[in-house]
């Protein structure tokens, strides 16, 4: 019994260490929500799972808003061009050596 769980937690553990870090944003709020919702309603797991569904949902909705808003202030920065015609000539003018 001792090997099984002992196996099992190895296989847990190098299975949750090969993933990498979760992108929970939103999770944990819209869980704690979501909970405290479930548990007036006697289904604290179902509202904290629900609420994390919402949460992340909400957070990645949020984050592509503010992508798309970034994408629109770069868009309308005034873009300076160099005209050939228009520069000035970088050479000093001495009138009086003339």
């Amino acid at each position: 019994m001792k090997t099984l769980t002992l196996s099992a937690a190895l296989a847990f553990a190098l299975a949750a260490a090969a993933t990498g870090p979760a992108e929970a944003k939103g999770c944990i709020k819209g869980a704690v929500v979501g909970g405290v919702a479930g548990h007036m309603a006697h289904h604290g797991v179902l509202g904290a799972a629900g609420g994390c569904a919402v949460g992340h949902h909400m957070a990645s909705e949020k984050a592509k808003q503010e992508a798309a808003q970034q994408r629109t202030q770069v868009n309308q920065q005034p873009q300076t061009q160099v005209n050939p015609q228009t520069q000035v000539d970088q050479q000093p003018h001495n009138d009086e050596a003339r």
